[in-house]
Formats: structure tokens, sequence, C-alpha cells
């Protein structure tokens, strides 16, 4: 019989933390494109609580009832499904385009949400099983890590028809975090990270909008009112805020100069009106989130729960990097959300989800954090 104790209520109180510092941020970034668009300065806000929130925190509290062993039992139903509707999203009348480059949304009765957001979790719960089940040949090429690869690129390639860069680099990581902590040899990883360059060259290549914002994440400068204006603007907005910023409420770049505030933006507004110091202690406060999941995953004993925990904390590390570096010029452009931050109803229920099961996992008794 499975023993429980006490869930990690460290872990929690910063989940908490960071959900509250989201809500005031995204409250303030996006009160002048929803009251221009919505004429409700809220809108975003509130869409943001009762579609991502209140159905995060009922959902996450299902999942973390529920055993991790189910999780592992139904590994090859859970894939299924992840699959099912990423296909579903490539249906002409089934998916939405939102983005004039990607076909990445399913409307169904009024109610619209990103699949590979699912994908996410679901890849982590299926990926996961995988490889403890194919542990003893995982060392091997042609017998276990060639097949794994295989089996876990799957939805980047279905991510890629969308075409959805951002998210398909999200769960390339997770692939190669997974095979890591699973135990591939290095040997194999780093091939597969080669590998991975040549295809995202390889995908630079074909598409020219993909071209355009390469090109803009090297020199901004070069077109500052067409591909480069959004990071333009991103970097008039953090070098606004200085070190103590203009205020929480004081943006001037929220003002409709600097796209998507309220989404894969919302850092830069962070920035302005928290400055250094606040942007310096929310990037502080999310390490040591981080840190206590992978210091949770050290210390559990079971190897899928161990697993698990890993794959959710490559995840929320990856996915903020990304964005983050996106926003302060390292990295170029995805789109991605910031997690427990950005607004995104589906973003923030499947992490609030993927907490749940964490939660769970926190409460075997055989481990405690240091």
């Amino acid at each position: 019989m499975e023993r429980r104790g006490q869930p990690d209520y460290q872990l929690l109180g910063l989940t908490l933390v960071l959900l509250i510092f989201g809500l005031l941020v995204l409250t303030s970034a996006s009160s002048i494109i929803a009251l221009h668009i919505f004429n409700d300065s809220y809108y975003f806000v509130k869409h943001q609580i009762f579609f991502g929130l209140i159905p995060g925190i009922l959902v996450g509290y299902f999942f973390y009832k529920i055993p991790t062993a189910q999780w592992q039992n139904n590994a090859v139903f859970i894939m299924g499904v992840s699959l099912t509707i990423l296909v579903a999203v490539l249906i002409p009348g089934v998916g939405e385009t939102y983005d004039k480059n990607a076909r990445s949304w399913i409307n169904l009765f009024g109610f619209s949400f990103q699949p590979a957001e699912f994908v996410k979790l679901g890849l982590i719960l299926f990926f996961s099983a995988y490889l403890l089940k194919h542990k003893e040949h995982l060392a091997n090429w042609q017998q276990g890590f060639f097949p794994a690869l295989i089996v876990g690129l799957l939805p980047v390639g279905l991510l890629m028809l969308q075409p959805d860069v951002g998210t398909a680099s999200i769960i390339f990581t997770l692939v190669v975090a997974l095979l890591f902590f699973a135990g591939a040899r290095l040997k194999h990883i780093t091939a597969l990270l080669v590998l991975g360059i040549i295809g995202f060259a390889s995908m630079v290549a074909i598409a020219p909008y993909r071209l355009d914002r390469l090109t803009t994440f090297l020199h901004p400068e070069l077109d500052p009112l067409g591909v480069g204006y959004q990071i333009n603007q991103a970097y008039l907005a953090i070098g606004s805020g200085g070190i103590f910023g203009l205020g929480l409420g004081h943006s001037r770049q929220k003002f409709q100069y600097l796209p998507e505030v309220h989404a894969d933006s919302i850092f830069a507004i962070l920035a302005e009106e928290g400055g250094f110091m606040v942007t310096l202690i929310f990037i502080f406060i999310l390490y040591f989130w981080l840190r206590r999941l992978f210091i949770l995953a050290k210390n559990t004993s079971n190897d899928y729960d161990r697993l698990l925990v890993s794959g959710i904390a490559a995840w929320i590390m990856s996915q903020s990097f990304l964005n983050i570096g996106a926003i302060i010029g390292l990295l170029p452009l995805t789109g991605v959300p910031l997690p427990l931050v950005s607004h995104g109803g589906t973003s923030l229920l499947t992490t609030l989800a993927a907490l749940g099961i964490v939660a769970r996992v926190s409460q075997s008794a055989n481990w405690r954090t240091k």
C-alpha cells in the first residue's frame, strides 16, 4: 500500500506566491488592451481566473487524489489521446487559426483551447512510463535509444505541421531531459542535440517568416517598424524600468505600443513597472520553486515519480527560459507564455494539473527535502 504523509507545503507556498504575482502583473499589463478590445479593463484577468485558475485548482486537486501508478498503467491511452487532439487541430472546421502562421487551437461549442498545452503533460506521463519499461535497452542505440526517440518525437512532428515551433521546442527539450534522467548515454544525447540544431536550421531555411524572426533576433535594429518591432519595444520597456521601475500600473508600453503585453511579452511589462529589483525577486522566486521541484525528484524513491517530477520541472524551466530569453534578446521570439504569469487559461490549467501530480508525489513518506 502507498505510504502517504504531508504534501510539500513550501512548494505549494511558492506556487501560491507566483500565482498572486502573476495575477497582479497580468491585471496591470492587460488593462489597456482589454479596455480597447472588450471595453472591460479586467477582461483578461477575469478570464484567467474563471477559465484557468479555478478549473486548474479543481483539476489539480483531482489529479492530486489519483495515485501516480494509475498514470503509469494508462500511459498508452494518455499518449493516444494526446496525439488524437494534435491531429484534430489539423482538421478544417475543428482547428482554428488565431495566428496568421499557425493552426493551434480547437474551438468546440464556443470554448477555445490549445491542445498542445495538454500534450506537454501527456507526453511526460507517457514517456516516463515508456522509458522505465525499456530502461534495460536504453543504452543501446538501435534497441533502446532510437525507438524511444521516435516515440517521443511523434508530437513534435504533428506540432510542426501546425506549425508551432515554440511548443515543438519545449516538447523536444522534454524528450531530451527525460532521456537524460532515465539514464541514456551522453553520447547519444549529444548526437540528438546536434540533429536538433540541424532540424531547427532546416525549418528556418524553408520558412521565410522564421528566417525573419532569426534575423530580427540577431539584428532587431534593421527593421524597427516591421519584424523587429516587438523586440525593440520590449527593449524600451525593460530599459525604461531602470532599477526600481515606473510603479505598478504605470507602464507606457502597454498602451498598445508593445504587442502581446498580456501574453508572451508580459515579462517586459513586469520589468518596466517593477524595475530590476522586482524582476530579480521574481527570478529568485522562480529559481527556488524550480529548485524545490528538482529536490523532490532527487529524494523520491519511486522511479516513475522521479521521472514525472523531473519532467514537469524541465517543462516549466525550459518554457520560462524560452519566454524570458526571447524578451531580453538571448533567444529568438517563439511566442510561448510565461508559466503562471502570462494570460492563457489552457496553459494555467495544465500547469496546475501537473502541480497536483507533484503534490501527490511530495506526500511520499520516505523522502525529505533539504
